[in-house]
């Protein structure tokens, strides 16, 4: 047990700040969220099937499109100014192309430079907040069709 661990056991804000904060920093880190110390990704953007450090299990998790759609919402409010404001300059066709090729291409790395940070972050997340997809015991009437319902 860590010694933040330990204070966290005392007092309760800094136990919440244990638990929101280390998932975090492990995941931009790109670290297991259980130790710390083992690595996430065997490749870009594929897990690994455990930690080596500790073995904490990372099938039982998917992030599916989550950081796809993070990082490309934030990557759009970042670059669209610029897709706004280049067209009305004036300046050359052939410096305005160069300048979209440039800004496409900066915001495409920065999509792929962003994007394992917020899958370690997410994964992290749901690793040690215990989430997992929802299951239903009973639809109840919910789910019923009407009663006068011909299908």
């Amino acid at each position: 047990m860590c010694a933040r661990a330990a204070l966290s056991a005392r007092a309760g804000r800094v136990h919440i700040y244990v638990m929101i904060t280390d998932p975090i920093k492990r995941g931009i880190q790109l670290r297991c969220p259980n130790c710390g110390e083992g690595r996430l990704f065997s490749r870009y953007l594929v897990f690994r099937d455990e930690c080596e450090a500790c073995g904490q299990d990372f099938r039982s998790a998917d992030t599916a499109d989550g950081p796809a759609f993070f990082v490309g919402f934030l990557v759009m409010i970042v670059f669209a100014p610029f897709y706004f404001i280049l067209p009305m300059i004036d300046m050359a066709l052939w410096l305005k192309i160069l300048g979209f090729i440039v800004l496409l291409s900066a915001m495409v790395g920065t999509a792929l430079a962003l994007l394992p940070m917020f899958k370690g972050v997410l994964f992290n997340l749901q690793l040690s907040n215990k989430a997992e997809e929802a299951q239903w015991e009973s639809t109840g009437k919910h789910g019923a069709p009407p009663r006068n319902w011909k299908g």
